[in-house]
């Protein structure tokens, strides 16, 4: 028995060895339950990047993280080259996957990657270029990841048949540098998570756990649970779960009449300062008809954004709690500041009133100072949640700053979202996943 085991182990370590000549084979010859890509912070643009092994042969292709996003697009027309790269061609299977609604008959030039006759196109989005969106072609091509069982790296998988939609180069615009395109993770059915369950037969499920400065690593997680952090936490076995939520009307930058939004909404019923209910127009919180109002969770916005009534009476509920410190002049684009030397810290932050989400199940997302102040100089702290205007879209967006060092369960097949709150408390980080085995 030993010896098998010996020998299993010398063929596993030969196939990931050999993986990135033969990528087909190392798919073929072990079976993950889960799936792991690194997260890291840009210190200048404040987005969350992750990489990619794509094409043959395999090259890595740096990427922004939208949680939201419908599908995985790259920049095609900055010199994609790959022997693996296949169009979608209109009417086959693949299109209607991505439930492309758009054909490009005859490309204007010489075939390649982008620019292929008769093939169905879907549309790459950045939106934080709102003016930058454009049809783009969908194709397919090799993606590799690392597999994992949950507290380490395992083996490097592959799989062939990774659809994508091709941006070009305009679309970077306000991406961090280096940036070839966007990680989607949205609930579409060519969404990385749907696309990567599929294809090597996981639970339908994620998870993302962001690093809270640009030193450190986080961890995105696909398939199956354990999530284990050094010392040996295992996150998994205390989250929290609430229902996951689908806006009817779609909230990108481009969208056809009847698609559903790509973004992962919650219910949110109230918000509590100091465990004091916030007074506003909680109307606000519903999701109307036209598909505006509601909280979604979004990678792309470093900080949460409120709509202006709710904005000002979370602000003011929390000066009135923290009223024995005094403020100083307020740091755009935040409103209340204060002397950080007149605040003490604790396990998890800076020492202030608590921030209570009051979700739809009559349990609550409780946000402690690490996640709801911001340093923004050495001596001046902020409440990082920021106005984001009359009747914009949504009310609530729950930014980067308030999910890091929180892991977040997206189950898709359940429809519901676990969360951990700050793992400060569990004396752990996202940053404490053990990607150095």
């Amino acid at each position: 028995m030993a010896s098998s085991s010996f020998q299993c182990l010398i063929l596993l370590s030969s196939l990931a060895f050999f993986f990135f000549a033969t990528p087909s084979l190392a798919r073929t010859s072990f079976k993950p339950k889960a799936l792991v890509l690194p997260v890291t912070k840009d210190p200048s643009t404040l987005q969350y990047l992750t990489a990619i092994n794509q094409r043959t042969p395999l090259v890595p292709v740096k990427l922004t993280v939208d949680l939201g996003g419908q599908s995985l697009w790259v920049d095609c027309e900055g010199g994609y080259v790959s022997s693996t790269y296949k169009p979608a061609h209109c009417g086959s299977s693949q299109c209607k996957l991505a439930e492309s609604k758009s054909c490009t008959t005859e490309c204007f030039s010489s075939p390649k990657p982008g620019c292929n006759n008769n093939t169905c196109n879907i549309f790459p989005d950045n939106p934080l270029a709102t003016t930058l969106t454009g049809s783009g072609e969908l194709g397919q091509d090799v993606v590799a990841l690392r597999s994992t069982d949950g507290s380490k790296p395992g083996p490097v998988v592959s799989t062939p048949n990774v659809l994508f939609s091709c941006g070009d180069t305009s679309l970077l615009a306000n991406l961090s540098a280096g940036v070839k395109g966007m990680a989607g993770l949205g609930r579409p059915k060519v969404g990385l998570p749907s696309q990567l369950a599929y294809a090597f037969s996981l639970d339908r499920k994620f998870a993302i756990c962001l690093p809270s400065t640009s030193k450190s690593k986080g961890v995105i997680f696909f398939g199956r649970s354990p999530y284990v952090f050094l010392p040996g936490i295992d996150v998994s076995k205390s989250l929290t779960y609430t229902k996951l939520i689908l806006n009817p009307v779609s909230t990108a930058g481009v969208s056809f009449e009847g698609d559903a939004s790509s973004e992962y909404f919650i219910g949110v019923n109230s918000i509590k300062v100091n465990e004091k209910m916030v007074p506003f127009n909680t109307s606000l919180l519903a999701i109307d008809g036209e598909g505006f109002g509601g909280t979604r969770i979004s990678t792309l916005k470093p900080y949460t954004v409120l709509e202006t009534s709710i904005y000002k009476a979370v602000v003011n509920a929390f000066v009135k709690s923290l009223a024995h410190i005094p403020r100083v002049k307020s740091v755009a684009p935040f409103g209340a500041c204060y002397d950080s030397k007149k605040i003490g810290s604790t396990r998890v932050g800076p020492g202030v009133p608590a921030i209570d989400l009051v979700l739809s199940n009559g349990v609550y997302w409780r946000v402690f100072g690490a996640n709801s102040m911001v340093q923004v100089s050495k001596d001046v702290l902020c409440l990082g949640f920021v106005d984001g205007g009359v009747r914009p879209r949504t009310s609530i967006v729950i930014g980067g700053h308030q999910i890091e060092d929180n892991l977040l369960q997206f189950d898709l097949a359940n429809k519901r979202l676990g969360f951990s709150s700050s793992l400060l408390f569990r004396q752990t980080t996202c940053a404490n996943f053990n990607f150095t085995s």
